[in-house]
């Protein structure tokens, strides 16, 4: 048993790795901020997977899914950020298309960890869980179709932040809000309350660069791809710490 506790973070690790050893990557200009910053988060968030994935021996086993999903979107990020890192390293470019290839998989995971942290303490309905991944995977959508030309710019930002304003309804103000209040300890409000500033706050950049870069005269590739990259850093790993800490705390 010891062995495959062991076992499960080296495999993420390979995993990780695989994309690196594929890709023919070029040298990193000592003066490529937004170069460093891609190193910095893939490696931020190998650390992050193999930390999360050892941690669920220590929490209780009502906690394990939700670290297990946090290992998940940390793993999901790294090996996609090693592609991006190794494409901006050689290209100089990053399109957005690439970006939404991680957060399909990744945002509707970080949205049902809310879901997940209430159902460690209350009975929470299903219709909370579905809510949250339905709406957050049409905001992707809209926005994914916008960007790329597939349907109008502007119905594309539209749509998509209608459906941002659902999700933080629901945990604002929605069923999902009143569990937290009404039935979750001091340490799960606590982080409940955090985790949902995070999706207010840290994903108030990505519709910010869609404007800048659709409405507002456009944005400079480098500076855009830089405060994504900081941004994942807060949305993505930070998101997981706060996870880590309730479950640790709670068990």
């Amino acid at each position: 048993m010891k062995f495959l506790h062991f076992k499960l973070p080296m495999m993420a690790l390979a995993l990780v790795m695989l994309p690196s050893m594929a890709f023919a990557s070029g040298n990193l200009d000592s003066n490529d901020f937004t170069g460093m910053s891609f190193w910095l988060i893939s490696m931020a968030l190998v650390a992050s997977t193999v930390f999360f994935l050892i941690e669920r021996d220590r929490v209780a086993a009502k906690w394990k899914t939700s670290l297990t999903v946090s290992g998940l979107v940390t793993l999901i990020a790294a090996v996609h950020y090693f592609y991006m890192r190794d494409v901006w390293v050689s290209t100089g470019t990053s399109p957005t298309e690439f970006r939404y290839i991680d957060w399909l998989l990744t945002v509707p995971l970080l949205m049902v960890e809310f879901f997940l942290i209430l159902s460690a303490i209350a009975k929470v309905p299903a219709g909370v869980f579905w809510r949250l991944l339905i709406f957050t995977t049409l905001m992707l959508i809209f926005g994914y179709l916008g960007e790329s030309g597939k349907m109008n710019v502007m119905a594309g930002f539209v749509l998509g932040m209608i459906a941002w304003f659902i999700v933080l309804y629901e945990i604002f103000a929605g069923e999902a809000s009143k569990i937290s209040a009404e039935q979750a300890s001091e340490t799960v409000q606590k982080a409940f309350n955090l985790m949902r500033w995070i999706v207010t706050i840290g994903w108030a950049i990505y519709p910010l660069g869609y404007a800048l870069g659709y409405f507002m005269g456009g944005v400079d590739g480098a500076s855009l791809n830089l405060i994504y990259n900081l941004a994942d850093f807060l949305n993505k790993i930070a998101f997981g710490v706060i996870i880590w800490h309730v479950a640790v705390s709670e068990s």
